[in-house]
């Protein structure tokens, strides 16, 4: 059974950081692409980033140089770091795994919410 639990997730205020944690289980880590996306209250969910097993990187341009995607394949589990938090952040955070090999193979966590607010 594959699940995706995520943590990290809260309240902080403008300006500050969250780090957000996506640990992974049922699956062979290291051939998954993982990632994360955020759905505000009535919006569509959006990429946020994603990294390739090989360590390649892709954001969304309303984050680059203020969130940071990492992974550590020993410990199953992929990271976001995000500094500069913005009110837009706000949202819930998912944690997503797409194998490399077969991509039809795809799996969502349940999500975390961030909200970032004075």
């Amino acid at each position: 059974q594959v699940q995706l639990v995520e943590s990290g997730g809260g309240l902080v205020q403008p300006g500050g950081s969250l780090r957000l944690s996506c640990a992974a289980s049922g699956i062979i880590f290291s051939i998954y692409t993982m990632g994360w996306y955020h759905q505000a209250p009535g919006k569509e969910r959006e990429l946020v980033a994603t990294i390739r097993s090989g360590g390649y990187t892709n954001y969304a341009d309303s984050v680059k140089g203020r969130f940071t995607i990492s992974r550590d394949n020993a410990k199953n589990t992929v990271y976001l770091q995000m500094n500069s938090l913005k009110p837009e952040d706000t949202a819930v955070y998912y944690c997503y795994a797409r194998s490399q090999i077969a991509p039809m193979q795809a799996y969502w966590g349940q999500g975390t919410q961030v909200t970032v607010s004075s």
